[in-house]
């Protein structure tokens, strides 16, 4: 309840809808809000009409009192439970979010969406989670509070196969055969598409995408009797099927050996199997107080042995960061969050990560953002960057980019961290390093190619440049000079010489076909290179794409802008012939007739190779229809038409008259 500061007589209430009374209570009235599941507000005090308000879709504002109120589409305020990535080119991340529908979405847009990128619902309900199939994207299994279903994204269709198929709606969970959670989890087996796992107090896997479900575990939870209870009685029945108490919260396979499961449950017990589900472990870490939510675990991409967990107790008045490590299959735990290695003492977290491409290289993500270890958990840095202070609610490594899900400000992409695979803390500090290139993709949705280097103080001069196997120079990058961490990123053109007077942005180089290169990071005057691959999209090789057709494409490109050049060399020539002398400028001399003549000539030349610019929508001439023709085979990925040749040769012989013409006056 928010009392107005400049009258007592005005309240709101913020609840599933949004109150105001003016009249001390006596009587009220729901007003609209932009979305429902209403949490807080701020009122101005010095004009308490303008007011914050924040809901379930977000935040927004009123000047009028709460009688109208801004959009809530224009803000990246999505609250994820969780990501998962599909295996397409290129990725679309998938969650469920608070209070609307699951989600799927482009990881990277492309330069060509106009606003925001597309976005679809696929399946389940707002909990999630969203899990694309591996080798089909088009099959995701979402889930609706435990109810699991089936979403084809080509018929739009979900199909339905709830384990028990038992409404869960108002019961006293004790009485439930099966107790699914709000974030029942699902998971696919990293072995095998076809097997997909989903939990209640039980771990249930299906072979047959949801048809026929078999369940291969006890009860893995601490079912505290005391706990199971009807949420909200005896004052507000609110028991929707999603609040229990005793159900498994996270579950993970083991990507190095087949039928290792580890499971952790929202009420503190951890198990393990090591036969696929035959046999069950409790192996729960001593040094962890019960009756936490275990919110994650990663089973480690690099030894069977080794897990991790996260586990969450601030609902339990326990702020503290839970974060252990075993390598024994869960014999022994290692505590990695003492509140002095670098993750505060009140700060919990919610997600563990190890990176793929490097052991022991962590990410954790916090009540307040993200932190990352080179010494498998020892001690954490932050990687906060420009993250805004947000729950991270999960975290994926993929294609060397690290994916997070908040808890109110949508997804957030690192790209390309393959630099933190070399980073040393401790011994990175004397000289300059440039890190390992990455292969790059010639494709819409990515930025470039990324050269990433370090200089341990300030430099003269540093620049990159990137060469073709043959030793050719393509490209020249001033490089920033200051100490510290540098990211440039080369977007894949190549230098050309153009007159002075050209933009740049206008009339930029080709892209360079796809091929091996290298790239040097020379800094007074020590040179270090890095060799990288330059790779095609492979969607465009599936349409039929060849690397002759790349060669084709870049050749024809250049001897267009060559082409330009020359007549832009001629314009030149032309413009220097027709400035007036010296004498002429000084008024001692006149024009002779026959200078008079030869300038109207070199005139008319002109206009054939320069387009007017005092007329609406003029004719283009020469030098406007080179650079349309660059235009029309640059834009994409294509071998060049027929007619793209048969206009560079009309415009060459063009050319070739105008410079006749022009070096008659020599």
């Amino acid at each position: 309840m928010d009392v107005d500061p400049g009258n007592p007589d005005i309240i709101h209430v913020n609840s599933t809808g949004y109150y105001k009374s003016e009249d001390r209570g006596d009587s009220w009235r729901r007003k609209s809000t932009p979305h429902g599941d209403n949490h807080d507000m701020w009122i101005n005090p010095s004009n308490p009409d303008i007011i914050v308000q924040s809901n379930d879709g977000g935040a927004n504002v009123t000047l009028d009192g709460g009688e109208s109120w801004s959009a809530q589409d224009n803000q990246p305020t999505a609250e994820l439970y969780q990501v998962n990535v599909d295996d397409r080119f290129s990725y679309w991340l998938y969650a469920g979010q608070q209070d609307n529908s699951t989600l799927a979405m482009p990881g990277k847009a492309a330069w060509s969406y106009r606003g925001a990128p597309p976005i679809m619902a696929v399946g389940g309900c707002e909990t999630g989670p969203a899990v694309p199939k591996p080798g089909n994207h088009n099959i995701v299994y979402a889930n609706c509070k435990g109810r699991f279903g089936v979403y084809n994204k080509v018929t739009g269709q979900e199909k339905q196969y709830y384990v028990g198929a038992q409404n869960m709606y108002g019961h006293n969970p004790a009485d439930l055969n099966y107790r699914f959670q709000r974030v029942s989890p699902i998971i696919v087996s990293p072995h095998n598409p076809d097997v997909v796992y989903h939990c209640s107090q039980y771990v249930h896997v299906t072979r047959d995408e949801g048809i026929t479900w078999e369940t291969i575990s006890p009860d893995l939870t601490a079912f505290e009797a005391d706990k199971q209870v009807i949420s909200g009685s005896p004052i507000t029945r609110d028991i929707t099927g999603e609040e229990f108490y005793s159900t498994i919260y996270a579950i993970a396979e083991s990507p190095i050996k087949q039928g290792v499961l580890w499971t952790g449950a929202n009420d503190g017990p951890i198990h393990i199997t090591k036969d696929g589900g035959d046999n069950w472990n409790d192996v729960s870490p001593a040094a962890l107080p019960p009756g936490g939510r275990v919110q994650t675990i990663e089973a480690s991409p690099h030894n069977p042995a080794k897990a991790y967990v996260a586990v969450y107790r601030y609902m339990l008045d326990d702020w503290r960061p839970y974060i252990f490590r075993t390598v024994d299959y869960g014999e022994s735990w290692t505590l990695l969050t003492d509140g002095e290695n670098g993750i505060p003492v009140n700060e919990p977290a919610r997600v563990i990560r190890e990176d793929p491409g490097r052991e022991g290289l962590l990410y954790a993500g916090t009540e307040h953002g993200v932190f990352v270890s080179f010494d498998d958990g020892a001690y954490w840095y932050s990687l906060q960057q420009n993250l805004p202070d947000v729950p991270v609610t999960d975290i994926k490594v993929y294609r060397k980019d690290l994916i997070l899900s908040t808890m109110g400000r949508s997804f957030w992409i690192m790209d390309n961290i393959s630099p933190l695979h070399e980073f040393d803390p401790a011994g990175m500090v004397q000289e300059p390093v440039f890190f390992n290139t990455v292969d790059a993709y010639r494709s819409p949705e990515r930025r470039g190619l990324y050269l990433d280097y370090y200089l341990p103080e300030e430099v003269e001069s540093a620049i990159i440049e990137i060469q073709n196997m043959e030793g050719e120079l393509l490209k020249t990058i001033e490089a920033d000079t200051s100490s510290g961490f540098h990211r440039m990123i080369w977007d894949l053109r190549v230098d050309v010489e153009l007159p002075e007077d050209v933009s740049r942005r206008r009339f930029r180089g080709p892209k360079a076909v796809p091929a091996r290169y290298t790239a040097a990071l020379v800094v007074n005057n020590k040179r270090m290179s890095s060799g990288f691959d330059l790779l095609p999209d492979p969607r465009i090789i599936e349409e039929g794409m060849t690397f002759s057709d790349y060669q084709e494409q870049f050749e024809l490109s250049m001897d267009i802008i060559g082409l330009f050049s020359k007549t832009s060399e001629l314009i030149a020539g032309i413009n220097e012939m027709l400035e007036p002398s010296e004498d002429a400028k000084d008024g001692r001399t006149g024009e002779s007739r026959k200078q008079a003549r030869i300038k109207d000539e070199l005139k008319e030349i002109r206009s054939e190779l320069v387009t007017r610019d005092d007329i609406r929508y003029p004719q283009p001439m020469l030098s406007d229809q080179i650079m349309y023709l660059y235009s029309m085979i640059s834009r994409a990925d294509q071998r060049p038409g027929n007619y793209a040749y048969i206009r560079y040769n009309e415009l060459s012989e063009i050319y070739n008259t105008l410079k006749e013409q022009y070096e008659k006056y020599f």
